[in-house]
C-alpha cells in the first residue's frame, strides 16, 4: 500500500540517487574551474569567457567515462521502481 512512509521513502531514494549521480559531473567542473581561477589568478588574465571551453571538454569526458555508471544507477532506481509497482497501488 502506499502509505506517506513510503512516499517519502521513495522521495528520499530519488534525491539521494539524483545526488550521487550528479556528483562526479559536479566535482570535475568544480576541480577545473579552480585550476583555471588559480591559472588566472597568476597568469593576470581576466578573461570571464575562459572557464567554459576547459569545463565543457571536462565534463564531456567526464559523462564518456561516467556515464554508463549513471545510467546503471538511474535504470536500476527505476526497475525497483517498476517492480514493486504493484506493492505500492495493492
Amino acid at each position: 500500500m502506499l502509505t506517506e512512509e513510503v512516499v517519502m521513502d521513495i522521495a528520499r531514494q530519488a534525491i539521494f540517487r539524483i545526488i550521487v549521480s550528479a556528483a562526479p559531473l559536479l566535482l570535475v567542473s568544480l576541480i577545473i574551474g579552480l585550476v583555471v581561477s588559480i591559472f588566472q589568478t597568476v597568469t593576470s588574465i581576466q578573461e570571464q569567457t575562459l572557464t567554459f571551453v576547459p569545463k565543457i571538454i571536462a565534463v564531456f569526458f567526464a559523462i564518456i567515462l561516467f556515464g554508463g555508471w549513471i545510467m546503471n544507477n538511474v535504470v536500476t532506481f527505476s526497475v525497483d521502481l517498476w517492480n514493486n509497482f504493484s506493492v505500492y497501488v495493492g
